[in-house]
């Protein structure tokens, strides 16, 4: 452990009553629903909701991807956010001249990934979710990211996402953890992902996860690693393999960066990183530091990294980057020990039976 992370984790610590009062509000606010002073409204349209009960950093947006892709032949699949760090309010709809400015970078990255897609953004998502039918009225099925603390919305399908590296279990809420919502809360989960495993995961350790998340009896259980593609040109869209003669200059504010340095760790010479705060909002300043660390880099085969969320920020400085050797580094969601179709499986048959049991309503 570094020493820096050693005085903020001691720091957390000592932030623990604080931690009791966020406790208290939360257990408070989830009993208001349970006991049904608090409304969660339902629709009759399929609702799908992408979530966890941690801040950051689970892999919520390429699952989101993933069920777009899976849904995408043969239905008409939107997708709902809040829009987190955006500088507008409201619902907003996507468009052509839409930026991640006004809908929020994982929004955006979504729009661009998936421009046949509706994707919307809206901070009271039962207001939201009527106005998106109402723009898109051939949507057939709703994706909410990141929404499964927020209970205003009873989604027909819960699925919720936590790290293998820092299950919800072993966690604890803010600010001395990064819990946002009860431990208990998982029994709302209708599937648990534990996602960004080892790929070398073993299934006496998966077996060990899954004693120790005690699943119930109506609940689906999903092991999910990342899988890194090709970096492609943030401007030209040339693709740049990744090899032990080329070194990089990481640029990203994600919420765990380890994983993507570690992967760098065993691909290329040798890498130094700029690491933002989650969700950074670039700007030009930002821009010159990168610029002037990676002319800094002695290496004569050299180029800028970056992610997916991130690339949709620095694109706005299309005139600052241009000729810089900044490529995205792309990444997807894999099941292991062939999940993969019990999942989609899983999908498939809460959809039809949501339309089954509409049509005899």
């Amino acid at each position: 452990m570094s020493l820096n992370n050693f005085f903020f984790r001691s720091f957390r610590i000592l932030l623990y009553p604080i931690s009791l009062l966020y406790r208290s509000g939360v257990i408070i606010r989830n009993l208001l629903y349970d006991i049904g002073w608090l409304k969660s409204a339902s629709f009759q349209i399929p609702v799908i909701c992408v979530g966890n009960l941690s801040i950051g950093g689970t892999g919520k947006s390429p699952m989101v991807e993933y069920i777009c892709r899976h849904l995408n032949d043969g239905h008409h699949p939107a997708i709902l956010s809040r829009g987190y760090k955006r500088r507008t309010r409201g619902y907003l709809l996507a468009g052509a001249q839409t930026t991640a400015r006004e809908i929020g970078d994982e929004p955006m990255q979504f729009h661009i990934k998936f421009p046949e897609i509706a994707v919307a953004v809206g901070e009271k998502r039962t207001k939201a979710i009527p106005q998106l039918l109402f723009d898109r009225p051939e949507t057939d099925v709703i994706i909410l990211d990141d929404a499964f603390q927020h209970r205003a919305v009873r989604p027909g399908l819960n699925m919720l996402l936590t790290d293998c590296n820092r299950l919800y279990t072993r966690d604890f809420f803010l600010p001395t953890g990064d819990l946002r919502d009860q431990r208990s809360s998982a029994v709302r989960a209708h599937a648990i992902v534990v996602t960004k495993c080892d790929p070398e995961m073993n299934i006496e350790e998966a077996e060990d996860i899954r004693k120790e998340l005690k699943l119930l009896a109506y609940q689906s259980l999903f092991f999910t690693s990342i899988r890194y593609g090709i970096p492609f040109h943030i401007g030209r869209g040339d693709q740049c393999l990744l090899d032990r003669d080329t070194e990089v200059l990481l640029v990203c504010g994600v919420a765990n960066p380890e994983p993507l340095k570690s992967y760098l760790g065993t691909k290329v010479a040798a890498f130094s990183a700029i690491c933002f705060r989650d969700h950074h909002i670039f700007n030009r300043d930002d821009i010159h530091e990168i610029r002037g660390r990676f002319e800094r880099m002695p290496a004569g085969r050299k180029i800028i990294l970056t992610t997916e969320k991130d690339s949709v920020r620095l694109s706005e400085f299309g005139d600052l980057i241009d000729a810089l050797p900044l490529y995205v580094l792309p990444i997807s969601v894999h099941f292991m020990f062939a999940g993969e179709a019990a999942f989609n499986k899983l999908i498939d048959n809460f959809i039809r039976s949501n339309k089954q049991t509409n049509s005899q309503a």
